[in-house]
């Protein structure tokens, strides 16, 4: 009887755990089913919120592409490589530089990603004697076109302090003057400029800026000209020879010159009316043109362009990292320019050169 009792006990005993593993192993796979559903809804419907009817995987991706689209703010126009948007122009350089010409560029794009920018684009001018006059018109236009919505330091070059306009200038936005002699010849000005610039840059601008752009002052804005042309070197071509064989480029041809760009041999005719770029790439520059400058000074030579000639000698053993089109320095005498010029940004005041240069 009591080898009986034993049996039965351990016979329930066994019944018990066995029915205990039954429940756990049935715990188990319940809960590894249940997490399995919540991976893989989650999985497949990340946007669908809690108070949606649920619906099928088709539609939860519907659901999500729409919210994509509905919550996104970029409606700029897709970049598709097969489809360039100036087939009429050249848009890159041999050394892979682009050439920024209008519908090249998105500028909501580049706005939205220099919006926390917070250097300065300092930009030099020169108003020696007669050309103070064209300051009033180069300032205002500047506010309403150039580098709008970013901080500029303009640095004012001139014999005649007095001379510059009091221009309402927006935010972020101001002008310094740097007083210069007069010269008899206004080539000197124009040799001269490099050095000006040099000891601007030595003395104040890489103190005071990351990007420095050299221009002319007889000009005015008519047009957008923003972040887009920021690059570590940018040269711009010249609206008279941008559609010139290299042959015919006004580059100097005399051997004596440290300006000699031989025949076949240059890559575009660079403008001296605009040049620019980071601060010290632009100070190795009109170094070099200075030094340059002073060495043919020297053998009594004056280089075909003065300071331009310089230019397109240093670019062509320099690179540029960026090319801005005619668009960017066109010349009013050219009129409205070939069907390749979309827009004109930045451009020459019609005037009498007898009369502005004394010297003539």
């Amino acid at each position: 009887m009591v080898a009986c009792r034993l049996m039965d006990t351990l016979y329930r005993s066994l019944q018990t755990r066995m029915t205990i593993r039954f429940l756990l192993i049935c715990l188990l796979l319940f809960f590894g089913v249940g997490l399995g559903l919540i991976f893989f809804y989650g999985y497949y419907c990340p946007q669908q919120s809690s108070n949606v009817p649920r619906e099928t995987s088709s539609k939860c991706h519907k659901s999500a592409s729409q919210i994509v689209l509905k919550e996104g703010q970029d409606h700029t126009s897709q970049a598709r490589i097969m489809e360039p948007k100036r087939p009429d122009v050249l848009t890159i350089t041999p050394w892979l530089a682009p050439i920024v010409w209008e519908g090249t560029f998105d500028m909501a794009i580049i706005k939205e990603s220099f919006k926390f920018y917070n250097g300065i684009i300092a930009t030099t001018v020169f108003a020696v004697a007669k050309y103070t006059r064209y300051l009033q018109d180069f300032l205002e236009t500047a506010e309403k076109h150039y580098m709008v919505g970013l901080n500029v330091h303009f640095y004012v070059f001139t014999d005649q302090p007095a001379a510059v306009p009091n221009v309402t200038l927006a935010a972020g936005r101001q002008i310094s003057i740097i007083k210069v002699p007069k010269f008899s010849r206004w080539q000197e000005i124009s040799m001269r400029r490099m050095e000006f610039i040099q000891v601007a840059i030595e003395e104040r601008i890489r103190h005071e800026a990351d990007y420095l752009f050299c221009v002319d002052v007889d000009m005015k804005f008519h047009s957008h000209v923003g972040a887009e042309i920021l690059g570590k070197l940018v040269g711009v071509l010249n609206p008279w020879l941008h559609k010139s064989a290299r042959d015919n480029f006004s580059y100097e041809r005399r051997l004596i010159s440290k300006a000699y760009i031989p025949y076949g041999q240059g890559d575009y005719y660079y403008a001296g009316g605009f040049f620019g770029g980071h601060v010290e790439d632009v100070y190795k520059l009109v170094t070099t043109c200075r030094k340059n400058l002073e060495a043919d000074k020297l053998v009594e030579v004056e280089a075909k362009w003065q300071e331009e000639s310089h230019v397109n000698h240093y670019m062509l053993l320099n690179k540029p990292t960026k090319v801005l089109s005619p668009e960017y320095l066109w010349d009013e005498e050219l009129g409205s320019g070939g069907s390749e010029i979309k827009i004109i940004r930045y451009a020459t005041i019609r005037k009498n050169m007898k009369e502005v240069r004394e010297n003539i």
